[in-house]
């Protein structure tokens, strides 16, 4: 085995984390959306505020998703060069 090189073990580490990273990141943001929408239909809002609370729903909910995403990520980088 080549130093600085991954191996196989690593390299199958870093693709589970990956999409354990993108299949959380999807969860939260749709958890963070239908929330959103959950309001809307309990309070039967409608006309520009309903869609302003939608649209609110979409741009929390997609930070809400790169926010886990890129934690994720993060700390399996700094775990991995830990040793761990």
């Amino acid at each position: 085995m080549d130093m600085g090189r991954e191996s196989r073990w690593e390299k199958d580490a870093m693709t589970v984390e990956i999409v354990f990273a993108l299949v959380t990141a999807v969860a939260l943001a749709a958890a963070v959306f239908a929330l959103a929408l959950a309001l809307v239909l309990a309070f039967g809002v409608s006309g520009s505020v309903r869609h302003g609370v939608l649209e609110g729903g979409v741009v929390v909910g997609s930070a809400a998703g790169v926010w886990r995403l890129v934690r994720v990520l993060r700390r399996f980088d700094v775990q991995r060069r830990m040793g761990r």
